[in-house]
């Protein structure tokens, strides 16, 4: 079990795509939640190879199940007082809703913890330098 309050957090793929350091993010969000981890309705494949390139490791994860059943099943199978769907919008939220958990949006989310999103206050010469000896 991890620190801080009795929470399972959950993250939409796409939300956890539009953040900076999503690594940073999970390691965070292990201070303060009991579980956390990772929904899609994307195929398993895609979901492990974005964590794995992130060096995240989930206490959960879809599988080959939707967001919806995995969301039911995190929620059957974790025992804790919240349950938190970080989404992307309104289909993400109406989604929470059916299943009985609390929605956040990725923007609503990363200022109350601080998280910088994707494409913010990045520092350009950081990314890689563009190579005009290429063919």
């Amino acid at each position: 079990m991890n620190g801080g309050s009795d929470m399972i957090l959950a993250f939409e793929l796409e939300a956890l795509q539009g953040l900076a350091s999503p690594e940073g993010v999970f390691g965070d969000a292990r201070q303060w939640s009991t579980y956390v981890g990772v929904v899609s309705e994307k195929p398993t494949y895609v979901v492990t190879n974005f964590t794995r390139k992130n060096r995240i490791r989930q206490d959960f994860f879809s599988g080959p199940r939707g967001k919806r059943e995995s969301l039911e099943s995190v929620g059957d199978q974790f025992d804790t007082d919240r349950h938190v769907f970080v989404g992307t919008g309104p289909d993400d939220e109406d989604l929470a809703e059916a299943v009985g958990w609390e929605y956040l949006a990725l923007e609503d989310a990363a200022e109350a913890a601080g998280w910088e999103l994707a494409g913010e206050g990045g520092d350009e010469a950081e990314s890689e330098p563009v190579r005009e000896d290429w063919p």
